[in-house]
């Protein structure tokens, strides 16, 4: 009997860069207090899944450093993509550059402005001496090819849209799942942008996605710094719910745990939940929204 062929995860163009990314982006927030034989393990994989785009950032622990090593023999399997959290134009510059030396590589495909919603840093990053003239000069260099803007909260996709009539990014990052789906502004707002964003060849990048609710008073057994859902079943309609949606990407969850069952079920995805079926499933597991409105 012939031995099924193992289905990779799918890929698609990321923006207007050219690149098909896997469907499933890993973020590398997983790696940010492992030890680098556990980041080796993560490395097979993700090649075994075909995932070829890592999403880290100098904030994420020691996640660059574990990454670091694969570059020699695997730097041309992967979009790889960081960030800087920085606002100026010399600290943006001095944090992306020690990012290229601990990821001990000469360039990197995609640096991010991270978590850019706040206006006072909007504002200071946008400035004639703020980050984003250091990742201009840095793409001018051929150090990087892309730039994107990252944000978490309620704020992003607006803070975006507004990034987006500033300059001409390459990409956006948020958090997206059903919970903030069911909250009405959250989701006009996150459909406006994914409208823009379509429009422009702006790539789209999802967070939280697999979240269940905060941790509140539970004690934290996961890397992540929401409460996870974990059961295989539950995993398989979040993550479909997600790339079930054209053109949109999932970065994985920050928990090396939890990463083999999403990329499993991201190469299973045979098509989207229904709403029932995902309205089923907050109820089943009391799903919670992370930011209060």
């Amino acid at each position: 009997m012939r031995r099924q062929a193992f289905i990779m995860i799918r890929k698609q163009f990321f923006g207007s860069t050219g690149h098909k990314s896997s469907a499933t982006l890993f973020g590398a927030a997983a790696l940010g207090n492992v030890t680098q034989e556990t980041a080796d393990d993560v490395l097979k994989l993700l090649l075994e899944h075909g995932v070829n785009h890592i999403d880290t950032a100098a904030s994420y622990g020691d996640s660059e450093l574990r990454i670091g090593p694969w570059m020699e023999d695997h730097r041309d399997k992967f979009f790889l993509a960081t960030k800087t959290g920085e606002r100026t134009y010399s600290a943006g510059k001095k944090e992306f550059s020690n990012s290229l030396e601990r990821l001990q590589v000469k360039n990197v495909d995609l640096l991010q402005l991270h978590n850019l919603v706040h206006p006072d840093d909007w504002d200071m990053a946008m400035g004639a001496d703020g980050v984003l003239r250091a990742a201009v000069e840095a793409r001018d260099q051929g150090l990087l090819k892309y730039i994107g803007v990252t944000g978490h909260g309620l704020l992003a996709p607006t803070m975006h849209k507004r990034s987006l009539e500033r300059f001409e990014f390459d990409s956006v990052l948020m958090p997206w799942n059903y919970t903030l789906y069911m909250n009405t502004k959250y989701r006009r707002d996150f459909e406006e942008l994914v409208g823009i964003c379509v429009d422009k060849g702006v790539a789209v990048q999802t967070i939280k996605s697999v979240t269940r609710g905060p941790w509140a008073e539970k004690p934290r057994t996961r890397g992540t710094w929401y409460e996870p859902l974990e059961a295989q079943e539950d995993l398989d309609l979040v993550v479909s719910w997600i790339i079930g949606q054209e053109g949109i990407f999932l970065n994985t969850a920050g928990d090396v745990n939890i990463l083999p069952r999403i990329l499993d079920a991201a190469r299973r995805h045979r098509g989207r939940p229904s709403d029932s079926q995902m309205k089923g499933l907050v109820k089943a597991r009391r799903m919670t929204n992370l930011f209060v409105s």
